[in-house]
């Protein structure tokens, strides 16, 4: 079952959080600051962390400073009543996956929550096939025919972002954003070359072609026999 953390000093909002994603049967947990939060963040595997910035003790912005340092890639949705342009970006800069400003309609935090365990099904221990080639996202690992094949992260993570939605197309920048994060400072090269190394090591023998879309990005077609 997934699991989701909740962080608000406002009672209510936590209610209403907890009603909603309950129904989709996520199994939710909630902080009343922000202190509450990082002493339950060591009580096992979070799947998404859903933070106020306004909380006492910790405040929201320390505290996703903090499960970053410390927790790595759990997917972070700040739900605030901040909602400037340069409170968004502070929020990305310091980690965040997405941004929403309350008053909220319950129905759209619920869709954002799906989008974001969508993109990092990569975290919560998805696995999934494509040709002869199975990947665990749980451990990062690539089997072919049952043979593991070895693979560095970042080549793992783009393999499997394409294999998981095969014949749709991603943009370099999607590719970036997704892989690399908001705050990469290299340039989209490092797509090309992963790609690179993902075509060495697969060919159509493996059921599957990595295809360049020139001017936009890259998509897998699985082979019909």
């Amino acid at each position: 079952m997934v699991r989701i953390l909740v962080a608000d000093d406002d009672a209510s909002i936590l209610e209403l959080i907890h009603v909603y994603l309950t129904r989709e049967g996520y199994s939710v947990h909630r902080a009343h600051d922000g202190q509450e939060a990082f002493d339950m963040l060591s009580d096992g595997k979070w799947d998404l962390i859903i933070l106020d910035v306004m909380m006492p003790h910790m405040d929201g912005w320390q505290l996703c400073m903090d499960i970053r340092r410390y927790y790595g890639d759990v997917p972070i949705l700040l739900v605030t009543a901040k909602g400037e342009s340069e409170d968004k970006i502070k929020g990305f800069r310091l980690g965040t996956d997405d941004y929403l400003v309350k008053p909220f309609v319950p129905e759209e935090l619920v869709m954002r929550v799906k989008a974001l365990l969508r993109r990092y099904r990569i975290f919560v221990g998805e696995s999934l096939t494509i040709g002869n080639v199975r990947l665990d996202a749980a451990t990062k690992e690539a089997e072919v025919n049952g043979t593991l094949q070895p693979m560095p992260a970042k080549e793992f993570e783009l393999f499997y972002t394409l294999a998981g939605f095969p014949g749709q197309i991603f943009t370099r920048d999607q590719l970036i954003e997704k892989i690399w994060g908001h705050d990469y400072d290299g340039d989209e090269r490092t797509v090309d070359v992963h790609i690179k190394r993902l075509r060495d090591r697969f060919s159509e023998q493996n059921g599957f072609l990595i295809q360049t879309i020139r001017g936009i990005g890259y998509r897998i077609e699985v082979k019909m026999d």
